[in-house]
């Protein structure tokens, strides 16, 4: 065992992150088909997704509830689940264990990005808080989007980190486009996951130019990533207009999420109770609905400037805290595994921030995704949920400032 250990560490780390998976993806369905009796852990959002991917599977209307919500969900999750449906049938554990597989793919795309960003001992260290994290092993097997929208984030981080490794010399340049307009796919195939990274495409464009010496190369690149992006997800909003009437390239589910975190009787926790009480989709079309929250959303701010700040505050606990937030996951045992991972996790990361502190995307790249989240989460409800894909990219950061307090130096100089 050592000497393969030796020889091919990352096989070693994938196929540990691979047995974790597949254990866990063992335990959760057998406690939720023989203990807890429903087919979900976190009903709400898995019976959507599963419902979805069903439909995808067989052909039906890509739609959910009456009336039909057909701009509810982005197609990538549930495409997924129909891929696994089609070959073994509407089998929950056959889905999990997919889905253990895009696990410990997130593991190795950890690896991919540490090596790109700093060099191979990082990535490996990084790869491995990945394959063991307790969250990342749990979540990994639950019909839920997180993981796979962690794998497609750090694939995006990976194809940015590529091209801004590449020169500004002349024979550079169709290397430059290349990795331009795949980074712009990348980000769009995790929207198509989960719509929250649209901006990513922008900020990245952004990015790219203040950061680079050569302004005039670093606008191409940024508009022909911004154009990737936007193409790529085109047909989805072509597909949208036709249902709907309208160009939406993400959702028309915006409008609910973002009353859900503001309005009168908000705690900074997800509860859609109102949703279901207004009924407006009985007599709205779903544009108008997404709309109407929208503007109740904004009206409530307006009026309430301090209860909204506190919401802030009360959402920003929520989304930081070492510990999951769900009453269903309230137990020592939970706690502790997954505080013990976390906190450690955070503090090697400043570290590493610490120590790579002048090189702008080194931080940018690792660090970047979970600030991004938690600005994002402090209008919208805060959940470790929404922090958990952002912990891939920063398990990178933290195996360089781990990588550096061991003695090793800087893998890459300033």
């Amino acid at each position: 065992m050592l000497a393969v250990v030796r020889r091919n560490p990352l096989l070693f780390i994938l196929l540990s992150a691979m047995l974790l998976r597949v254990v866990a993806a063992l335990i959760v369905h057998d406690r939720l088909q023989n203990v807890w009796k429903r087919d979900f852990v976190i009903a709400g959002d898995a019976y959507g997704y599963w419902e979805l991917g069903r439909k995808m599977a067989v052909g039906d209307e890509f739609s959910l509830y009456s009336p039909p919500r057909q701009v509810h969900r982005m197609p990538g999750f549930p495409a997924v689940l129909a891929v696994s449906m089609k070959l073994f049938g509407p089998s929950f554990l056959a889905a999990r264990l997919l889905l253990a597989v895009v696990g410990m793919l997130a593991c190795w795309m950890v690896f991919l990005l540490g090596r790109e960003v700093f060099d191979e001992s990082v990535g490996l260290m990084a790869a491995g808080f990945a394959a063991v994290a307790p969250v990342m092993v749990g979540f990994s097997v639950l019909i839920l989007s997180e993981t796979l929208f962690a794998l497609c984030l750090l694939g995006s981080l990976y194809w940015l980190a590529k091209l801004i490794a590449v020169g500004s010399e002349a024979g550079e340049q169709r290397r430059a486009i290349a990795y331009s307009l795949t980074a712009g796919v990348m980000v769009a195939i995790a929207v198509y996951v989960r719509p929250s990274w649209l901006l990513a495409a922008p900020f990245f464009a952004i990015g790219i130019v203040v950061l680079s010496d050569n302004k005039k190369q670093a606008v191409v690149r940024g508009l022909l990533l911004s154009t990737a992006a936007f193409a790529a997800l085109l047909p989805w909003a072509y597909r949208n207009h036709q249902v709907s009437g309208h160009w939406v390239f993400t959702t028309l589910w915006a409008g609910p999420s973002l009353y859900d975190g503001l309005n009168p009787e908000a705690t900074g926790d997800s509860d859609m109770a109102f949703y279901d009480r207004d009924k407006l989709g009985q007599r709205m079309t779903e544009y108008e609905v997404d709309q109407h929250y929208r503007k109740k959303a904004l009206q409530f701010v307006e009026e309430n400037p301090d209860r909204s700040l506190q919401l802030a505050v009360v959402k920003a606990g929520r989304y930081w805290k070492p510990w999951p937030n769900a009453a269903q996951f309230d137990h020592m045992g939970y706690r502790f595994g997954v505080a013990v991972f976390f906190v450690p996790l955070v503090m090697l990361a400043a570290r590493g921030w610490w120590v790579y502190r002048r090189r702008a995307w080194a931080w940018l790249l690792t660090l970047g995704p979970v600030l991004y989240f938690f600005a994002l989460h402090l209008i919208f409800v805060g959940s470790l949920r929404y922090r958990l894909p952002a912990e891939y990219p920063l398990c990178v950061l933290s195996a360089a400032g781990l990588h550096s307090w061991i003695g090793n130096g800087e893998s890459k100089s300033e």
